[in-house]
């Protein structure tokens, strides 16, 4: 009895501590899937795919506010000293199109594929975290219409931990987006549906993500596809919610570090040009940045051309009727 007190406890702690909440549409009702949490300060978090976050000012004591967004719905700021179970996001009948719905004709087509640049260095890998997007350029290089079937992402599985006799098991959650090409950086997010994917330790490093059925097609500018890391999946493949940052003390004050998470994204220096962008999603201006020196003159992958992740595609290029 003595030994289970501490449990008793310990269970009670959690409860307190991290309450849970649900994003929703105010018309509809229904939960809106991974929207975004952002704390103001350049760090947040993600609902998961039932609308559902935690929260908790034990976890999170310097945050006073929260900014709550989703594609196609207003922006939501709220105080977490008045936080509903349920957060209703109105929408934004601004960002709204119309949507039309067609059967894909039967046609002819030819697969092209474009390959995707893959290697185990984890020096040469990008550590993806919960702050950043990546967004990669490709040109549509011919006149005929063309979808994408498959995205090849080069991932490393393995554990950076050269001592570990077994690499641990891990299932990460992704969300992939598309862009389209303003001037050569990424602009206007295309109204396709958020592909919502996972990644496990028992996956290849040339990972192939099927999208055909989303009928993604290119347009005449090229279009960017971008991967979001939301964070680690439970055993039954939903998101978990777990605190997404360290703290470190140093002598400006406390420091949120943001945890990185497996597989690590490789880039390459076999890439002519810069045809990679990154953000940082929980600023409110979410600016891209395409990265090369002008990003950054410290960071090793730019030091060392690693300037582009190297993503890859397989194509359906349609004849003519």
């Amino acid at each position: 009895m003595k030994k289970l007190f501490p449990l008793l406890l310990l269970f009670l702690a959690q409860i307190t501590y991290s309450q849970q909440y649900t994003v929703l549409d105010s018309v509809q009702k229904k939960p809106i899937s991974y929207a975004t949490i952002s704390f103001g300060n350049g760090n947040g978090t993600f609902a998961d795919a039932d609308g559902n976050f935690q929260f908790s000012k034990k976890w999170y004591a310097d945050i006073d506010t929260l900014y709550i967004s989703a594609m196609g719905h207003k922006e939501l700021a709220i105080s977490t000293k008045s936080l509903p179970k349920k957060i209703l996001l109105v929408e934004d009948v601004a960002m709204l199109k119309e949507v039309y719905i067609t059967a894909e004709k039967k046609r002819k087509y030819k697969t092209k594929k474009l390959a995707s640049q893959v290697h185990n260095d984890y020096f040469r890998s990008w550590l993806p975290t919960v702050e950043s997007e990546i967004a990669v350029f490709f040109p549509k290089n011919t006149e005929k219409s063309t979808k994408i079937a498959s995205v090849y992402l080069p991932v490393k599985v393995e554990s950076s931990n050269r001592n570990a006799t077994k690499n641990q098991s891990f299932s990460t959650v992704f969300k992939m987006q598309f862009y389209s090409n303003e001037k050569g950086y990424p602009g206007q997010r295309l109204y396709y549906e958020d592909i919502i994917f996972e990644v496990t330790d028992k996956d290849k490093p040339n990972f192939e993500l099927i999208v055909s059925d989303y009928k993604v097609f290119i347009p005449e500018d090229g279009v960017f596809i971008s991967i979001q890391v939301l964070g680690y999946a439970d055993k039954d493949g939903k998101l978990q919610q777990t605190k997404k940052y360290s703290e470190i003390e140093t002598r400006k004050g406390i420091v949120k570090v943001p945890t990185t998470f497996r597989p690590l994204l490789p880039f390459t220096d076999k890439i002519n040009g810069y045809k990679t962008f990154t953000r940082r999603i929980f600023f409110k201006n979410r600016t891209w940045q395409r990265f090369d020196r002008e990003y950054s003159d410290n960071n090793n992958l730019i030091k060392s051309n690693n300037t582009n992740y190297g993503m890859g595609l397989k194509l359906h290029l349609y004849e003519d009727e």
